[in-house]
């Protein structure tokens, strides 16, 4: 039951969702070992239907949402995507579009422009073929990425790369940025690993050592300096793990505050990962988003500061930080209202500690990972 007094407190200061991010589907033809979609994504069977994916978009544009992605798995596979990006554009949405490149052609890239589409982001999983192969499961992938990546930016796109870095690919980020350069990239995210979904099934594989982390931020530096004197304009931006982070980061903007996602069976989240986490969450097909946001006792059960316990409740940083990301409190502890073990005042910080003294000793090879993947999905499913 909501309790309604917390919830017209909060209401008060609650603003409008800014950011959208339409998981169209759990669908996808890699098996990446470090996939944010949940253990059991196999148990989705009913994905939101076209006309029910254009009244979502509508009614979270009439909330005011202004920016949308669409993601998945795999966005590519849903053969609608093009009319729900036309949709998106109708209404104003400024969208984004989070692929691996498979599924895209240069068709597909004009249809998508044709629809209005505003930007695409092409993931990498390494500058050798090989590495690629093992972590994504396809020996394919890899040559067609770098192929969508060229076409993309032939039409027109700013061309926008995403490389997940882990401890089995970072010592190569000299090459990976060398190929980036080459391909002709703007902008380049230069995303380390985050501990959720599958990456943390496979922590021990994926989480690099801090020389590691030290080395490939130096030529991350080196190289911001080298493409400056050449006057070349490609944004390199290295997202630090959480792992080694000084301060938890206020994940999403804070739970409830900025972002939205809805899952491919129409699940409404606070984030991407939040339904790993040990309650419900609302469905598009039962309530509205509007109250869904505002009323229900999933969106308002981690806003403010009333739900905090001590060292977060006193801490002059609460409010920038709202105690650090929930879902990573809940892996790391099993308890979703413990302060992130990343924050060096957690009781539970030694957590963190461990994992990094693991990650200095870590052996396990990239055959070692658990690839996402149906098969394996339907073994949590069961569990």
């Amino acid at each position: 039951m909501t309790d309604h007094t917390h919830t017209t407190a909060i209401n008060g200061a609650t603003g409008a969702p800014l950011w959208l991010l339409a998981e169209l589907t759990y669908r996808c033809p890699l098996q990446c070992a470090y996939c944010s979609n949940p253990l059991d994504f196999a148990a989705v069977k009913e994905e939101l239907s076209t006309e029910e994916w254009m009244d979502v978009l509508a009614q979270a544009r009439a909330m005011g949402a202004v920016q949308m992605g669409f993601s998945g798995g795999e966005p590519l596979v849903r053969q609608d995507l093009e009319t729900l990006v036309a949709e998106a554009r109708r209404l104003g949405f400024y969208t984004n579009l989070i692929t691996s490149g498979l599924g895209l052609d240069e068709a597909r890239i004009e249809a998508l422009h044709a629809a209005g589409l505003d930007h695409i982001q092409i993931s990498l999983q390494a500058s050798d073929p090989d590495v690629a192969a093992a972590v994504a499961g396809s020996p394919k992938a890899h040559a067609k990425k770098l192929a969508m990546a060229r076409a993309v930016k032939a039409a027109g796109y700013p061309m926008v790369l995403n490389v997940v870095l882990h401890r089995h690919n970072i010592d190569r980020i000299d090459d990976i940025i060398a190929l980036c350069d080459e391909l002709g990239a703007d902008a380049v995210e230069l995303a380390n690993c985050q501990m959720y979904g599958w990456a943390h099934l496979n922590r021990e594989g994926l989480l690099p050592s801090h020389e590691q982390l030290k080395a490939a931020e130096a030529t991350t530096a080196r190289w911001r300096e080298r493409l400056t004197e050449r006057g070349r304009d490609m944004r390199l931006l290295f997202v630090v793990p959480d792992y080694y982070a000084e301060r938890p980061k206020a994940c999403m903007g804070g739970w409830g505050a900025i972002f939205m996602t809805v899952a491919p069976d129409g699940a409404v989240l606070p984030c991407h990962s939040a339904r790993m986490l040990p309650m419900s969450f609302p469905n598009v097909r039962e309530r509205g988003l509007h109250e869904i946001w505002y009323d229900s006792e999933a969106f308002n059960r981690y806003r403010g500061d009333g739900w905090m316990r001590e060292p977060c409740r006193s801490c002059d940083e609460r409010h920038k930080d709202v105690g650090g990301c929930r879902c990573q409190a809940y892996l790391l502890t099993g308890d979703a209202t413990a302060t992130d073990p990343v924050c060096s005042l957690s009781p539970d910080h030694h957590l963190i500690e461990a994992a990094r003294r693991q990650a200095e000793h870590g052996e396990r090879p990239m055959a070692g990972l658990t690839l996402r993947n149906v098969h394996e999905s339907r073994i949590f499913c069961r569990a």
